[in-house]
């Protein structure tokens, strides 16, 4: 199987939407990685998360905003003969996108963030609770670039 290179912005797009997980990688205090599974919202080139407003992630990204987060789709495992394991692969669509994060503190802000992360699990209007809205912790990242790959596709 031959891998390729993605570029196409639309494309790109097309693996992240098909995603229920992201991972979130960041660099910790002392320097080394530490990534984590997440839900997400895209939209208008940001990438949308909430979270509870203490804990490692959030003293990680205070201390250091830039972010690479990974996506990875249409995993499909094929063989030429199934006898022989080097014959075997995994087919895949993935992205990985690099950015900033960005905290989102405004009222009407974090509801619009709330709306486009639920968007990608349930395409459906939904109402939120002010108390609820205003604990939330809302981050996002500005993709500042963004490729991808593709083996077996």
């Amino acid at each position: 199987m031959k891998k390729r290179e993605l570029t196409f912005k639309p494309e790109l797009e097309s693996i992240i939407r098909k995603c229920e997980v992201c991972n979130l990688a960041m660099i910790d205090e002392d320097g080394a990685p530490y990534v984590i599974p997440m839900n997400f919202g895209y939209a208008d080139d940001y990438i949308y998360f909430h979270s509870a407003r203490t804990g490692k992630k959030i003293d990680v990204l205070k201390k250091n905003k830039k972010v690479c987060i990974s996506f990875s789709a249409d995993h499909d495992l094929k063989w030429v003969n199934e006898e022989v394991a080097c014959s075997w692969g995994m087919r895949y669509r993935s992205v990985l996108a690099f950015g900033n994060v960005e905290f989102v503190d405004d009222y009407d802000q974090k509801e619009e963030a709330l709306r486009i992360f639920m968007k990608n699990y349930a395409d459906m209007d939904f109402s939120f609770n002010e108390p609820a809205v205003k604990d939330i912790l809302i981050f996002r990242v500005k993709i500042e670039k963004m490729d991808g790959r593709a083996l077996g596709y």
